[in-house]
């Protein structure tokens, strides 16, 4: 294993500790959580910047990176339904997003043309979870409430419109496609 994988099996290690922190939170133990689950998620960057620049990009760092961020993401977004700081139909909606871009890239003859990295929008759908998930373990005072239940919205639009514009192109038919009854 190179240093790219394991700064991203790092990552995956961040989870656990959450999880436990997260069980019966004091305060403290919120903070803790929201630093671990920060540090973790910006490991994702890192890992991905060394495996380019040291060329050492791997067949199981392409499948481990998705894989541990989205139980990096997940697993708060649980916890944070327990603790009754976000509904579960609003993770239901992340997580079914989440595994059926996971689905579509795992197989290869639901695209044409191979699978397409990641866009603005999905780049933007990762920091607005982030940040969200970041506010809602954190103990904030209760009059940042609202606008962490709104930067938790937000990432659930983001992941919603993210996942349409990843897809879209792929349902959509080939331009010289013809239909059977000629033009119309």
């Amino acid at each position: 294993m190179n240093l790219p994988t394991w700064i991203t099996v790092s990552r995956l290690l961040g989870v656990p500790l959450i999880l436990i922190l997260l069980t019966h939170p004091t305060p403290y133990e919120r903070w803790i959580a929201a630093g671990i689950f920060l540090l973790a998620a910006g490991t994702d960057w890192l890992d991905g910047y060394l495996a380019r620049k040291l060329n050492q990009v791997t067949e199981m760092g392409k499948f481990l990176d998705p894989l541990v961020d989205k139980l990096l993401v997940f697993a708060p977004l649980l916890v944070l339904v327990e603790m009754n700081r976000v509904p579960a139909w609003g993770v239901f909606l992340i997580v079914a997003r989440e595994i059926t871009i996971a689905g579509w890239r795992v197989n290869p003859t639901l695209q044409s043309g191979g699978v397409p990295g990641a866009n603005l929008w999905g780049k933007a759908k990762t920091v607005v979870q982030i940040a969200a998930i970041t506010v809602l373990i954190a103990p904030l005072p209760e009059v940042l409430d609202l606008p962490s239940q709104a930067l938790f919205w937000l990432a659930v639009a983001l992941t919603l419109v993210s996942g349409l514009l990843y897809l879209l192109p792929a349902l959509s038919p080939p331009k010289d496609a013809h239909t059977p009854l000629g033009p119309l």
